[in-house]
């Protein structure tokens, strides 16, 4: 969403870089260049004209323009200026005692409720709540039977009230809520213009019937310079508590997306990042700063991670130490890379990861993840378990079963005989760990270098991107790509 925003700002970075002591006309030119970048990005010109001002002041201070390293504390001045734009720190959502809370969504036409009501469900499922959907759009054709569709999709009920006024709709939720023990209700009410008083005055009688615990609009990123006049009517008929970022992947320029927060004065408290149930995520200011200002998201990396390892994983790490890799680990591994959002998504979280995308063309060529399926899934249990029974014959098998050739098959066997070695160091060194536990002498201080990605080739750790390893010069060729997203992250904590 906001590539071309990070590549202009982080040119006009670059010059600054390549300048020693800077003087007031380089600050000057500086501005102007980040002033032209975020109105290209279509954020609001009131909006660009305070954040300018006020970055401006801060770097023209005698401690910026006569310190040793001037174009690395005005990088630092205007990561705070956009942090602060986009909120500062994280807002969550509040729940009240009751039983059931109450959460109202509202918005445009077209603006993505109905979905980001759905995704809102699956994660407070996953949270360990039994949310309930509210289906109070009966003027959009078929806007219930999508919303139960997708309901039954991530396993959460919907309540439709056929027939009924939406406001009634509303009230009816909340008692079957109420009867079934559900503690949230979400309610998906119609699309409207903030120029339709009916429309508007609607959504004001079902916050007025059923007193949500929470109002959140949802706010299409690609709305543009029209998302002021937008989010201030809905402010002053609904005073809505804050605002979910729908579409926030798209290809649109975004800076609206930028203006909502310093608008309002409302928190932005989710942004959606994708179309599945699973890609709504909680809004963190400061790791969206970091991202636009090509910093990337290292922590949330982590988190990704961590919530991709469940027991189930943490069981076959176990399995894989003590019996080695078979194909099937390596399946699951994809899996997981997937789940975390793909290469991409990765990518674009790491420091500097957007760059390599752009470089790329934007484009990350994924298909290598479902080849590689193909070729597993066409292999016989055995050789899924004991790949190294795969002869020559037996490669030119598979490679005709899955629709590829014998070098891609060869390929997928070099990258699984890197992991089982790897494996086996690990087996290994746990070993010689556990003999020196018992006063006997074994190997320190050797770290491991971790193979490549499964199915991303050897380039440690990114392999197959056609730019070489991004991890290079980032902790050492020693170290793993753990230890080095954890030092980045604390890199990035003290900065």
């Amino acid at each position: 969403m906001f590539e071309s925003l990070s590549d202009r700002l982080n040119s006009t970075f670059d010059r600054l870089r390549g300048k020693g002591k800077l003087t007031e006309a380089d600050i000057t030119s500086a501005m102007r260049d980040i002033r032209m970048a975020l109105l290209e990005a279509d954020v609001n010109f009131k909006v660009v004209k305070d954040f300018v001002a006020k970055t401006k002041e801060r770097c023209m201070t005698a401690e910026v323009m006569e310190s040793l390293t001037p174009a690395q504390n005005v990088v630092k001045i205007v990561l705070d200026e956009l942090t602060e734009l986009l909120g500062e720190t994280e807002s969550k959502l509040v729940f009240s005692s009751r039983i059931p809370n109450v959460i109202m969504l509202v918005g445009l036409q077209g603006s993505g409720k109905t979905t980001a009501a759905v995704k809102l469900a699956y994660l407070l499922k996953k949270q360990g709540r039994s949310p309930l959907l509210a289906a109070c759009d009966v003027y959009r054709p078929a806007a219930a039977d999508q919303l139960a569709t997708l309901g039954g999709e991530i396993g959460v009920p919907v309540f439709r009230g056929d027939g009924a006024h939406p406001v009634q709709i509303a009230q009816d939720a909340v008692r079957e809520a109420i009867d079934n023990l559900r503690d949230v209700v979400i309610v998906d009410t119609a699309g409207r213009l903030q120029i339709d008083e009916q429309m508007m005055q609607e959504a004001v009688d079902i916050k007025r019937a059923v007193k949500p615990d929470q109002v959140l609009m949802v706010v299409d990123a690609m709305t543009g310079q029209d998302i002021v006049n937008v989010v201030e009517t809905f402010a002053e008929r609904t005073d809505f508590d804050g605002v979910i970022i729908s579409k926030l992947d798209g290809d649109a320029r975004g800076g609206g997306a930028l203006s909502v927060r310093a608008v309002t004065g409302k928190p932005i408290k989710f942004v959606s990042m994708g179309e599945k149930p699973d890609s709504l995520e909680t809004f963190h200011p400061d790791r969206m700063a970091k991202r636009i200002l090509g910093m990337g998201d290292v922590i949330g990396i982590i988190e990704k991670a961590q919530e991709a390892a469940d027991a189930e994983t943490l069981a076959s790490a176990e399995r894989m130490l003590r019996d080695g890799f078979t194909m099937n680990d390596m399946l699951e591994q994809m899996k997981a890379v997937k789940k975390m959002g793909g290469m991409k998504g990765i990518l674009g979280m790491l420091p500097g990861g957007q760059k390599m995308l752009n470089q790329l063309g934007g484009n990350l060529d994924e298909s290598i993840f479902a080849r590689n399926e193909a070729m597993i899934m066409s292999m016989t249990k055995e050789e899924r378990e004991r790949p190294s029974i795969i002869n020559g014959q037996r490669r030119a098998r598979i490679a005709r079963g899955s629709g590829t050739t014998p070098t891609d098959v060869n390929n997928l066997m070099k990258q699984w005989g890197e992991m089982n070695k790897m494996m086996g160091r690990m087996r290994s060194m746990a070993q010689q760990a556990g003999a020196g536990k018992k006063g006997k002498k074994g190997k320190k201080g050797k770290k491991m270098r971790m193979p490549g990605i499964p199915g991303m080739g050897n380039m440690g750790g990114l392999g197959g991107l056609g730019g070489g390893n991004p991890f290079a010069g980032m902790g050492g060729s020693g170290g793993s790509e753990m230890d080095m997203l954890r030092e980045m992250e604390r890199q990035l904590r003290n900065k």
